[in-house]
């Protein structure tokens, strides 16, 4: 087995080779083997989306001119496909012209090469899409991990019972509502979900704690910005995610935690988030009081705009739950 490919055993590296032509079939299938590689075979497009979303391949070899659906076809729906979006596919092809290799890029491949194809230029090219697509599996397993975490901080503090998922939908809302980029919105539903992810590194007995806390105790918890934005170091939005998930208690009187940020030193998802954390805890009983009623949690927002809560933002998100009719 050649040494760069190692590192996937038969378990984890799947190739689907897929072309009418028996000769090239058998030729790929040949070459991937002898690397150590697991090969499905699909003659057709329609056999090729079966075989793929029945058991998701870690790299698509795919001919254009077959029987049925052509190979552009099966490759666009490959990318538009959640289970398989991520899976590299290299467009194989005697066609050569510019206007192929565009429709080829148009459909979301991520290789094209032409027919005869070079055995040595072929796995080398696999074995780069493949390692992509391995450290993608990577990032996907940690984020994976770090929502689980999430599900476990909430369900240490009984009365937070789907207030995650509540956070998620109206932060996302207000994120749109305040013109933040695609991105920056998935990064704040992300965070909405993932805020308190760092409270792993927190004494249980005092998250449940029923009564004040001590100082010593209250250092302790102020310390799970931080700890949750290093959490989240190893996710895909990373860049985005991380300054927000350890922004989310600091004030715009600049009185938060960890690093007394003020006003827009703040980053605006993480004003969001703070924001839509404090009315949802608002609206849930608690083991010391009952959900407020509206016009106190009306009262309670508008009194803290400008002092703990972005003062525009405040406006905007009462106008969306007068729009609800929740306020």
């Amino acid at each position: 087995m050649n040494a760069q490919a190692t590192q996937y055993t038969s378990d984890t590296a799947r190739v689907l080779v897929v072309d009418d032509d028996l000769v090239s079939v058998d030729l790929l299938q040949a070459y991937l083997e002898a690397e150590g590689y697991q090969v499905m075979v699909a003659y057709q497009g329609e056999e090729a989306l079966e075989k793929a979303f029945a058991r998701q391949p870690d790299l698509v070899l795919l001919d254009v001119i077959m029987p049925g659906l052509n190979g552009f076809e099966v490759c666009r729906r490959l990318k538009a496909d959640p289970r398989t979006q991520f899976v590299p596919v290299v467009i194989i092809t005697a066609l050569q012209e510019r206007k192929d290799k565009i429709a080829g890029a148009e459909a979301g491949a991520d290789d094209f090469l032409t027919k005869p194809f070079d055995r040595v230029e072929l796995l080398a090219r696999a074995r780069n899409l493949l390692q992509i697509k391995h450290l993608t599996d990577k990032l996907e397993h940690a984020e994976d991990v770090i929502f689980a975490l999430a599900a476990a901080v909430e369900a240490q503090t009984p009365y937070t019972e789907n207030h995650l998922q509540r956070m998620a939908n109206l932060s996302e809302r207000l994120a749109q509502a305040a013109g933040l980029d695609p991105d920056q919105v998935v990064a704040v539903r992300y965070v909405s979900i993932l805020h308190d992810v760092g409270k792993i590194g927190v004494n249980e007995a005092i998250l449940r704690k029923p009564g004040p806390l001590t100082e010593e105790e209250w250092a302790e918890v102020r310390e799970h910005p931080a700890i949750g934005a290093r959490i989240v170091q190893s996710m895909c939005l990373a860049q985005q995610v991380a300054p927000i998930v350890r922004g989310h208690h600091e004030r715009w009187d600049g009185r938060g935690y960890p690093d007394g940020l003020k006003g827009k030193e703040i980053p605006i998802g993480a004003r969001i988030v703070a924001l839509v954390d404090t009315y949802d805890t608002m609206t849930i009983d608690r083991s010391y009081r009952a959900a407020l009623p509206p016009e106190v949690i009306r009262a309670e927002l508008e009194q803290g705009a400008g002092k703990q809560f972005d003062p525009e933002l405040t406006a905007l998100f009462l106008r969306l739950l007068e729009e609800d009719g929740v306020l």
